[in-house]
């Protein structure tokens, strides 16, 4: 059977960046790719997006607080984005989904390349309850490249990126580098800023924010989600990045 004719009977479909269904959020990064693979649905109401992304080898802890900031931001009405890898990505997902709640996984492989491949069932789930989004050829596998340009559609489809934990050669910090140059919200918890010298210096540039909680954390998403609607009608990212906000 043809690659396309299977794509099409397993539910995926393409969107353009001319299409409506085309991300709200990612339509406004210079560099979006003109078109995504889509396993599922995206709604209009995707640009409230917040992505909770780290490690693939979290402590005990950090994998707790991915699930707890992931179900907080789904009660509020976020969406919430990853990358369905192992660890910190994982529990963000399973905990939006908790929560009965959005959640969209941005993969680094083509839909029908499932990896991990551990994570097969997770992603019928979310695309039940949200979307699977690739860049990448449904049958197209993992390569060095792939991942890193995950990361920057992740960002850009999020009006945040918060990096739960994550070491300073971990994708999960490129993907906060690439949200700041992309006019987004970068969140660190104050245990990452605490544990990590890369995000202490991070923490310092403007358009980041530090939490100490997850009413602080819900609070500042709501804030930067309100100035998005009222300052610019539609979700666009601001020409010098967000105020830095520090909640302890």
């Amino acid at each position: 059977m043809p690659e396309h004719r299977r794509a099409t009977l397993a539910g995926i479909r393409l969107v353009t960046v001319l299409d409506p269904e085309y991300p709200a959020n990612l339509r406004t990064v210079a560099a979006r790719p003109p078109f995504l693979f889509l396993r599922g649905t995206l709604v209009p109401a995707d640009w409230r997006a917040v992505a909770v992304v780290g490690t693939r080898l979290p402590s005990p802890a950090a994998r707790a607080r991915a699930g707890a900031m992931a179900r907080v931001l789904a009660e509020a009405g976020f969406t919430v984005v990853s990358g369905l890898a192992r660890g910190i990505d994982s529990a963000a997902h399973l905990g939006a989904l908790e929560a009965g709640g959005r959640t969209v996984a941005v993969l680094g492989t083509g839909i029908e390349r499932m990896y991990p491949a551990e994570n097969a069932a997770l992603a019928e789930r979310i695309a039940g309850s949200g979307g699977l989004v690739s860049q990448f050829w449904p049958t197209a596998g993992p390569t060095r490249t792939t991942f890193p340009m995950r990361n920057a559609v992740s960002a850009g489809l999020a009006l945040a990126t918060v990096v739960v934990e994550a070491s300073a050669t971990s994708g999960a910090r490129h993907q906060a580098r690439l949200a700041l140059g992309q006019g987004r919200l970068v969140v660190l918890p104050d245990e990452l800023v605490g544990a990590e010298a890369w995000a202490r210096a991070v923490a310092a540039r403007n358009g980041v924010a530090v939490v100490g909680d997850l009413g602080g954390l819900v609070g500042i998403l709501d804030r930067q989600a309100r100035l998005e609607a009222t300052t610019k009608g539609q979700p666009s990212p601001s020409v010098s990045g967000p105020e830095q906000l520090r909640l302890l």
